[in-house]
């Protein structure tokens, strides 16, 4: 007998979908159309930023950004091995090297102190992200980065609409970069957008992103050679209806949050999600919660499976890179070694993601909590609190 799931995520579509998909499908134009214009302009509009530019994917966009600043084999870039996208992946893809450092345990996010311990004369660009939503520390990023001439790229394709020291996620870096995919609040089953003040870098974005029916005469075609990496006008349709009803779907999606924060007040051994300093609002991207001490990868493993046999569906929220196979061969990888990032490791093993969407009612909350308790103490009963 089959059980009903309580999936990790559910994308809405609603009439303003149907309506613009079907608009274009009728239209001669499925690629580089009105609509994909339509969608930037709207996008970088909801940001506040002066430029956006609509590319395949989150990694893919942060791709062309760091072949748009020249860097690439012999430079290096400081990020996380804490993602979920593997966004910097797009360091390796670009002919750089990453650099990890290590992050803030609670934020989840680059630690600007563990970050300076990284920097070299090689180093070009600092990679950070608004981790499952929740900003980074950019006061102290943005000093990191100017005080060495570095660019400073803003992973925020686990956030849209947190909010840090008055300002939206997507505003704070040189160059920001936001995904599409599943479970973003924004969904389109793929795609992404870089956003940007920059005059002369979005002019550079454009060009790498795509060769363009426009450019057939341009006397600069084969200069450098773009990517096949841009957005088609069906995409940016979807992503127009979506962006449309993005306030009101966060919204719904805060009362998710309060449902869970109360339910998970008398939770011994089991940390809800942290607010750190100087942060105004966090819109989740998933609800994640840190398990205690006592439980291992292992343990969360079975946790999942026991979790998904009583029909909720959760997942391990982070694979730190470090620890998978291409990083391990790499020269000077970190691999699995203990004690490098120890943060990194011990939130590797113990992030456990539940279901966060707007289908999701206030009794079902109750019953995935219900649930974890039940899991936690059959697997690591009295497990301690930090």
């Amino acid at each position: 007998m089959e059980v009903d799931v309580i999936s990790l995520f559910e994308p809405e579509c609603g009439p303003r979908e149907i309506e613009l998909v079907t608009a274009v499908l009728q239209s001669s134009q499925w690629g580089d159309g009105p609509m994909l214009a339509s969608f930037e302009r709207a996008f970088a509009g909801w940001v506040g930023r002066k430029h956006a530019v609509a590319v395949g994917s989150g990694t893919l966009g942060t791709w062309i950004a760091l072949r748009a600043y020249g860097i690439g084999p012999g430079d290096e870039v400081i990020c996380t091995a804490h993602t979920w996208h593997q966004v910097a992946q797009a360091i390796t893809l670009a002919g750089a090297t990453p650099v990890f450092a290590d992050i803030n345990y609670w934020t989840g996010s680059l630690s600007p102190e563990k970050a300076a311990l990284k920097i070299t004369p090689r180093t070009r660009a600092m990679l950070a992200g608004n981790t499952n939503g929740h900003p980074a520390a950019w006061t102290a990023l943005r000093a990191l980065a100017d005080a060495h001439g570095l660019k400073l790229i803003e992973d925020s394709t686990e956030a849209l609409g947190s909010r840090y020291q008055g300002q939206v996620v997507g505003t704070f870096g040189d160059v920001s970069v936001f995904d599409f995919s599943a479970p973003s609040a924004l969904c389109t089953g793929e795609g992404g957008m870089l956003v940007t003040d920059d005059d002369t870098l979005v002019h550079e974005l454009r060009y790498l992103r795509q060769r363009r029916l426009a450019d057939r005469s341009s006397v600069s075609v084969g200069s450098r050679v773009p990517l096949q990496a841009g957005m088609s006008d069906i995409t940016a349709a979807l992503g127009l209806a979506q962006l449309a009803g993005l306030d009101d779907r966060l919204a719904a999606r805060q009362q998710v949050i309060a449902w869970y924060h109360d339910n998970m007040q008398s939770f011994e051994g089991v940390k809800p999600p942290y607010i750190g300093e100087g942060v105004d609002e966090v819109n989740w991207m998933l609800y994640v919660v840190h398990l205690g001490k006592r439980f291992s990868g292992s343990a969360r493993s079975q946790m999942i499976d026991d979790l998904l046999s009583c029909g909720i569906e959760t997942a391990a929220y982070s694979h730190p890179l470090h620890q998978q196979f291409y990083y391990m061969q790499a020269e000077g990888a970190i691999g699995r070694q203990r004690g490098v990032l120890i943060d990194t490791d011990r939130i590797g093993d113990r992030a456990l993601a539940l279901p966060l969407h707007t289908e999701l009612d206030e009794q079902q909350v109750q019953y995935i909590i219900k649930t974890l308790k039940d899991t936690a103490t059959n697997v690591g009963a009295g497990a301690a609190i930090y």
